[in-house]
């Protein structure tokens, strides 16, 4: 018996490690493990652990009518994953384990614990590259080092792939006859170790739903992406990111289509379709560096240095920015977005966190942390990368003074306020003209629904270059 192990892969289309594991003769069997502690402990946010198991739903039900049964196991936390799949191995005959490589450190060392619980049994592990296009350590420096910044990395990255090339596994053909399935929603263990498992209907999952969203983005909106993907009141982005964060599609499959949509793999910023492929590479660079410089997955910042940052903490400045009552409307709307949808534009995401590191100056991590506890597309490596690089701890070729202005911000990429004014319903009558400083006009009218602004940005700004430029002394 060949048993593959499904984490942040769920998928059949282009999932090496049950490829790999469904070649060849012989009875093949899936695992999900269900992890509530744990889970909590890595701030996984509710609407996340909702839509993944809907996808497992799915996904189970997809894997029985080919034959091959999904088991599920509840254990609390990583730590007791290796006897729990030693048991299961010996109960099923398992001789074979697949599964997708984790990028994550506490992943990793549950990974090798239970190497050696399987080796024990002689149940030989094969650990596959499913999460990246290029596996981590592919593409390093002539030195053979990690790349420290994106611009050379995503120009090595483009040379090796063309040098390269990758392969789309196809989904498994049957293996025997169709299999019932117990949806997850009749299984009293499941709905008690995590509550309510209806999936928010905003996200529907499923295989073909992602494929349906990649393939209208590349003929409506890849060519403009460029011009676009800024501006969070347009629909110009993918909106693909919980679908990679589950494993639902896979980085191969969009850098697939985007080449069939082109007819050729973009190389520069000159040919159209390069904008989004760079996002692409964005995901890769801050997957492999997770897994080359793993303090990353504990909490510490890719500039050592900058450990010695004399960070504030003011539990009411962090509260007014988690629920969106900072004074600023931009960053007031992305946080109520967030809140309300479990999701974040790109440029929302930058600017709410350029605000509490540099306006506030509270430590990234609380930021990262909120941001996991509440996204739906929560992924260690792309959070962690955006958070440091807004803070100015990450990796960065700009200098630590580039602190966005909240203001400006919204001036530019929401000029008319539409999306302002969908989140900040105190603000959904106020002219365009106002919307981006509403504080006077709000006056005029006599109102005092909407906060004044809690901080002084020019004078904010400055303490947070004070705070760098300490290090240096």
């Amino acid at each position: 018996m060949k048993l593959v192990w499904l984490r942040n892969d769920l998928r059949l289309a282009d999932n090496p490690a049950l490829r790999h594991a469904c070649a060849g003769d012989g009875p093949v069997a899936a695992l999900f493990i269900i992890s509530p502690t744990q889970w909590r402990q890595h701030k996984m946010a509710p609407i996340r652990q909702r839509f993944m198991l809907a996808q497992v739903d799915v996904l189970g039900c997809e894997l029985a009518a080919l034959g091959i049964p999904l088991h599920l196991l509840r254990v609390e936390t990583f730590a007791e994953a290796p006897a729990a799949l030693a048991d299961l191995c010996h109960e099923q005959g398992v001789t074979q384990l697949y599964a997708n490589q984790a990028i994550e450190i506490d992943e990793q060392r549950r990974d090798h614990a239970v190497s050696a619980a399987l080796a024990e049994q002689a149940v030989s592990c094969h650990w596959l590259n499913g999460c990246c296009v290029l596996p981590p350590g592919k593409v390093l420096t002539g030195s053979g080092e990690m790349f420290k910044v994106f611009t050379p990395f995503s120009r090595a990255w483009l040379k090796a792939l063309d040098e390269e090339g990758f392969v789309i596994h196809r989904a498994p053909t049957p293996r025997g006859e169709p299999l019932p399935w117990q949806p997850l929603a009749e299984r009293a263990w499941v709905d008690e170790a995590l509550g309510e498992l209806t999936a928010d209907p905003r996200w529907p999952v499923g295989e073909a739903e992602a494929l349906r969203r990649l393939n209208i983005f590349l003929e409506q909106a890849v060519l403009d992406y460029g011009e676009t993907r800024d501006f969070p009141a347009i629909a110009g982005t993918s909106v693909l990111s919980p679908y990679l964060a589950a494993g639902i599609i896979s980085p191969r499959q969009c850098v697939a289509a985007l080449q069939q949509r082109l007819g050729y793999r973009p190389q520069s910023k000159a040919q159209p379709g390069f904008v989004w492929l760079n996002e692409l590479i964005w995901r890769e660079f801050y997957r492999h560096l997770l897994v080359l410089i793993p303090t990353l997955s504990m909490n510490r910042p890719f500039k050592p240095e900058t450990a010695a940052l004399p960070w504030s903490w003011d539990p009411d400045a962090f509260a007014a920015w988690c629920e969106g009552r900072t004074g600023y409307p931009i960053v007031d709307a992305a946080m109520r977005c967030l809140n309300a949808t479990g999701w974040m534009h790109n440029r929302l995401r930058m600017i709410v966190a350029s605000f509490l590191t540099k306006d506030l100056h509270i430590h990234w991590r609380l930021g990262e942390d909120y941001f996991m506890s509440r996204l739906i597309d929560g992924d260690l490596a792309a959070n962690n990368g955006g958070w440091q690089w807004a803070a100015g701890t990450g990796a960065d070729a700009a200098p630590y003074f580039r602190v966005f202005n909240p203001t400006t911000q919204g001036q530019r990429f929401d000029p008319q306020g539409e999306f302002i004014r969908t989140w900040v319903t105190e603000l959904a009558d106020i002219p365009a003209a106002y919307v981006h400083q509403p504080h006077d006009w709000l006056r005029l009218k006599g109102r005092q629904d909407y906060p004044a602004p809690m901080v002084d940005h020019a004078v904010a700004r400055v303490r947070a270059i004070e705070m760098f430029r300490s290090l240096e002394k």
